[in-house]
């Protein structure tokens, strides 16, 4: 975590700022607008870009992934130009609770990969990219959505100690977290073998 260095109400305004854009459900609002459904009621019932694709929309969800991501680089980038990297982070960390418990939605979001994936680049891009090419080698060998966000998750924070100056840490291992605990159903299917693999209906 860098050090803090913003006003405590600087550091509130984006941490508000963070959890609302954060909270925007992109793929419930480009299910309905291209008539694709309840996202509710398809599949796994999750708001997030590999829900999308189970509606044979590809381009659906391809923009689900785009602005799910956008959510946590634009927050993170504000924040920064505006404020500060402390700023920033708490931004990037609210941006991701945003999107897993929006209140519009009943706190019943997403399970915050794509958003990840945006905090990421945005923090630090060298970062995201090794993340994004750890996820694509594990989800093209395994073909499982979720087993690829578990391992880059998992592995990310020690890159991170690895090749950086740790700033970046204490926020990397928060969201692995997080996800840890929002694909804990998934984490019992994978065990059980009944994962849906990507692009299975």
């Amino acid at each position: 975590m860098p050090a803090i260095e913003s006003l405590y109400s600087i550091l509130l305004l984006w941490a508000i700022l963070g959890y609302l854009a954060g909270s925007i459900p992109s793929g419930m609002i480009l299910a309905r607008m291209m008539n694709l459904g309840n996202l509710r009621d398809i599949g796994s019932g999750n708001i997030g870009a590999t829900n999308v694709l189970r509606t044979g929309n590809k381009k659906a969800a391809a923009l689900t992934l785009l602005f799910d991501a956008a959510k946590g680089a634009v927050v993170v980038l504000a924040a920064r130009q505006f404020a500060g990297e402390d700023a920033a982070q708490i931004g990037a960390l609210m941006a991701f609770l945003g999107h897993c418990f929006p209140v519009w939605l009943r706190f019943k979001g997403g399970k915050g990969v794509a958003t990840y994936f945006g905090i990421l680049l945005a923090v630090n891009w060298h970062i995201g990219l090794i993340a994004c090419a750890l996820w694509l080698v594990v989800a093209a060998v395994s073909r499982y959505s979720s087993l690829a966000a578990l391992v880059t998750a998992g592995w990310t924070p020690l890159i991170i100690g690895f090749i950086t100056t740790g700033e970046m840490f204490f926020l990397s291992a928060a969201l692995c977290l997080l996800i840890y605990i929002r694909h804990w159903p998934n984490i019992q299917r994978l065990r059980k073998g009944t994962e849906s693999k990507i692009g299975a209906n």
